[in-house]
Order: structure tokens, then C-alpha cells, then sequence
């Protein structure tokens, strides 16, 4: 693009959404081309400059990003939504240039709605700002992921994150009713007023995960929960981990607690002992049960008699308490790793008949080819039929190449043998983290022949293939 059309174009999108809105300063396209994914920090790390988008683009709703959209599209520029930046997949990142778009303008807060129980809001918004309205209000948003204070609705609606109540309230998906979507043409719409419907296929599940690459969330209607009139904690030690399964999968048949954590015997003796105190060898498991009291106190003597079927020692409730109050901690510095480590989160999820052998098979496939990597797990989120894989790899600094390019390639090289493995395994390529740039190139291993549906639905709606290309294996 010559200078001349350059500031052309520029001009035309300063007009959308306000020249104070839109930036080509260095600092502005530095800080918008690196997030958390691995690779982006370890080449920033490196001296290296990754992929800058030509301008920074900030609409404050959907009808300046419908004015964005239709710039973009008359001239076929790349566009890249950006939330908060703290995806692990590089998702944001805007590889081929273009347009950032920004959504953080996007942050309103619209409504608490107490008789329809949601909270209709911008899509940039933090989602640690409408936990806190729905806390004014005596309600509770119910989702509590690592990256809470620091990410956006709408990053975690497009990667289908996941919190640590989600064994009882669910993903997400499971959390959105209705939202309003910018498709590539500029064309504004809404989905379902109801989330549970037979009039077709459900529109939000389209868009939902689709990272940017189907349209752009701009608003949407979450789910708010009333506050549990009473939460209880319990902490127990199994000896294995085929007793631990067992005995999840059977209280998953009776009740649905709100958090159910189990660590692998390399976390309990690691992290767990670091942060909570557990001083025991096993495999730790946290259990949280709430709601209405007299519930809780049923649901937990349930708890005490199931697990003690399978052996599990009961540490009481003050390793269970201490987990919660630091729930967030074990993601800052000094407990996560970080550079000069090489590290990923291979996160899978399958039902109870494949998932433990997933983990052993995962174990030893990375161990045993990448030497230098240890793994670390736990089992963060259950369902009725399955439950999921907080799969880690941690290679220390000494052992990662100082090149880039060398340690770019050890990088991927351990995550196509942990990703493969999974989905040899019955495994998927990832559960709630998404898969952006970084394993995109495993989608259609998994999906095979079925990857033609995203890939017309990509064609259908975005035929100048403008959203944030080479994502999600699009």
C-alpha cells in the first residue's frame, strides 16, 4: 500500500470512529502485536518486532464497527479484534497487518436486569467490571477465570473460555443469552432472544468460539446468578489417580458442585504444597458446594460418603478455603511460569472412558521425546460425562534455545506431539484456551472432512477473508 492511499484510508476510518480513536503511533502497534501467547513474548523477548497491524482502530459500538468493517472490506484489508490481550493462542495478533480493532471503548454496562437475570453490556468490557455490578445488586456472575481482571467479555466469548465455578454453572456458552454481532459486510444483527429455541440452528454458538474470524461481538446479554446462601469447602487426598476419577465421575451422577479440582501427584508436591500447604504425597482434590444451605449440608454429607468409597483422605475444609482465597495467586509471577521457561497449557477434554488414559499417554510421549520438558496436570472442569486436562509442559530456561527460530521450533514441536496424542487418544485440540495462530494447524486433523463446514461458513460470510486470517485454521 502506497503512502497516498495509506492516509486515504486512514482518514476514512478517523471519520467512523474519531481521529483520537485511531493511532499509528509505534507504541500503540508494538503493544497491540504482543499478548500472551509464548511465542509472541519469547520473540519480543529476543529483539525480534512481531507482526504490527498499519493502524489501531477504537469503535465504541456496533455502529462505528459496522463503519470500520465496510472500509475494510471495499479495500480488502486484514481486520483483527482486540481485547484484553491476555490470550495464550495468539489470536489476537495481527499477522497480516491491516486494522486492530480494539474493543475496549465498547465497555458499557447497559443494564442489570434482575427480573430477566442478565447483564447486558459492551463486549470490551472487563469482565471483572460486571462481576461488580452484578455485586451492587446482591447477584454474582458465576464465572471466575484466571484472566478475570484483566480480559474482556468478548475475548472470553470467542475463545469459549471457562471459570472455576464451571462444573456447576457452566462455560461461557452456557452463560450468554443474547448478543449482537457486526458481520464482515458491516451488517449489524441479533441473535435469539432466547438461548433455547427449535427456530433453526443457534446463532450464538456460531459466533461463540469462532475468534474473530465470523464477525465481531460488539454486545451481549450474561447471565447473572443470586448469591449462595452458603458455600462449603472440602480438601481430600486419593492415593491414585483411577480412585480419584472414580469417584468424580460418581458424584458427578448425584450433584453438581461448583468447583472440582483434582492435581496430579507433580502438582500436589509443587504448586499445591506451595500455595495451599498441602504437605502430603497424592493427588490433591479441592471440592466447593454451594447454594441454599440446608442443599449444601445434604449435598455434602453425599460428598464425604462417596469419596470415602474410594479411599480419599479428608483434609477438612481449610485447604479447600485456602485454594479459593488464592485461587488467582497461582497465576501471578513467582507461581506461573515464565520466560526464560519454554512452557503451554495442552488443555483436552473426553468423556471418562478416555480421559485418563489421555494424561498417561500425554505423560509419556512428552517426556519421554522432549527430555527437557516435564509435564504437570490437573483436572479442572467435570461434567456428568467427561471432565478436562490442565495439561502443562515446562521446559527450563537453560534448555530453551537462545535463537528464536530454533526455539520457535521446539515450541511447536512439543505441542504437535501433546496435541496429537490427545486426539489419537480421543482427545480435542483444545478445550477453553482456543486455538488461534498456535494450532490452527491441527484443526483439520481433528475435524477431517468436517472442517468443510467452518470453512463454508468463513466463505459465506466473509468472502474477502478480512477476519483475522489465519485463525482457528481459517
Amino acid at each position: 500500500m502506497n503512502d497516498f492511499l495509506f492516509d486515504m484510508i486512514a482518514s476514512e476510518l478517523e471519520d467512523a470512529v474519531g481521529r483520537e480513536n485511531c493511532s499509528t503511533r509505534t507504541i500503540d502497534k508494538i503493544t497491540h502485536s504482543v499478548d500472551y501467547f509464548w511465542l509472541s513474548r519469547m520473540w519480543a523477548d529476543r529483539g525480534m518486532r512481531m507482526p504490527e497491524a498499519d493502524i489501531v482502530v477504537a469503535p465504541k459500538d456496533a455502529k462505528e464497527t459496522s463503519a470500520v468493517l465496510k472500509i475494510a472490506n471495499y479495500y480488502k484489508i486484514p481486520v483483527t479484534t482486540w481485547g484484553g490481550g491476555g490470550g495464550t493462542q495468539g489470536g489476537a495478533i495481527p499477522v497480516c497487518g491491516g486494522i486492530v480493532l480494539d474493543t475496549k471503548r465498547m465497555n458499557k454496562i447497559y443494564d442489570v436486569n434482575e427480573k430477566g437475570m442478565y447483564i447486558e453490556c459492551g463486549t470490551g468490557a472487563i469482565y471483572k467490571h460486571i462481576e461488580w455490578a452484578a455485586n451492587e445488586k446482591g447477584y454474582a456472575t458465576m464465572h471466575y477465570p484466571s484472566s478475570l481482571t484483566c480480559s474482556t467479555v468478548g475475548g472470553f466469548l470467542a475463545h469459549r473460555g471457562i471459570g472455576v465455578s464451571s462444573t456447576k454453572y457452566g462455560k461461557i456458552d452456557d452463560m450468554v443469552l443474547q448478543m449482537e454481532v457486526v458481520l464482515p459486510n458491516g451488517d449489524i444483527i441479533e441473535t435469539s432472544p432466547a438461548p433455547k429455541h427449535a427456530a433453526g440452528p443457534d446463532l450464538n454458538q456460531i459466533f461463540i468460539g469462532s475468534e474473530g474470524t465470523l464477525g465481531i461481538m460488539t454486545k451481549a446479554q450474561m447471565r447473572i446468578y443470586n448469591q449462595p446462601e452458603s458455600r462449603k469447602f472440602r480438601g481430600f487426598l486419593f492415593h491414585n489417580m483411577t480412585d480419584a476419577f472414580n469417584a468424580g465421575r460418581e458424584l458427578l451422577q448425584k450433584f453438581k458442585p461448583s468447583v472440582m479440582r483434582l492435581y496430579d501427584e507433580a502438582e500436589t508436591v509443587t504448586l499445591i504444597k506451595k500455595i495451599v500447604g498441602v504437605e502430603k504425597p497424592g493427588a490433591f482434590m479441592n471440592i466447593a458446594i454451594e447454594g441454599v444451605s440446608e442443599m449444601v449440608d445434604l449435598e455434602e454429607k453425599i460428598l464425604l460418603e462417596t469419596f470415602a468409597k474410594y479411599g480419599a483422605e479428608d483434609l477438612g475444609s481449610e485447604y479447600g478455603e485456602k485454594w479459593w482465597q488464592e485461587k488467582i495467586t497461582f497465576f501471578y509471577p513467582g507461581n506461573m511460569m515464565d520466560i526464560p521457561q519454554c512452557f503451554g497449557t495442552m488443555d483436552t477434554i473426553a468423556p471418562y472412558d478416555k480421559i485418563e488414559k489421555i494424561y498417561w499417554e500425554m505423560k509419556k510421549a512428552i517426556e519421554t521425546n522432549f527430555p527437557q520438558a516435564r509435564f504437570i496436570a490437573h483436572f479442572s472442569h467435570w461434567y456428568e460425562w467427561g471432565c478436562m486436562i490442565y495439561d502443562r509442559f515446562i521446559v527450563d530456561g537453560k534448555d530453551v534455545p537462545k535463537d528464536p527460530h530454533e526455539a520457535l521450533r521446539l515450541h511447536n514441536d512439543i505441542w504437535n506431539c501433546g496435541v496429537r496424542t490427545a486426539l489419537a487418544n480421543g482427545g480435542v485440540v483444545n478445550d477453553h484456551h482456543g486455538v488461534g495462530i498456535k494450532l490452527g494447524r491441527l484443526m483439520k486433523e481433528q475435524y477431517g472432512p468436517a472442517m468443510q463446514v467452518f470453512e463454508g461458513l468463513k466463505k459465506q460470510l466473509d468472502p474477502n477473508g478480512i477476519l483475522n486470517p489465519y485463525k482457528l485454521g481459517l
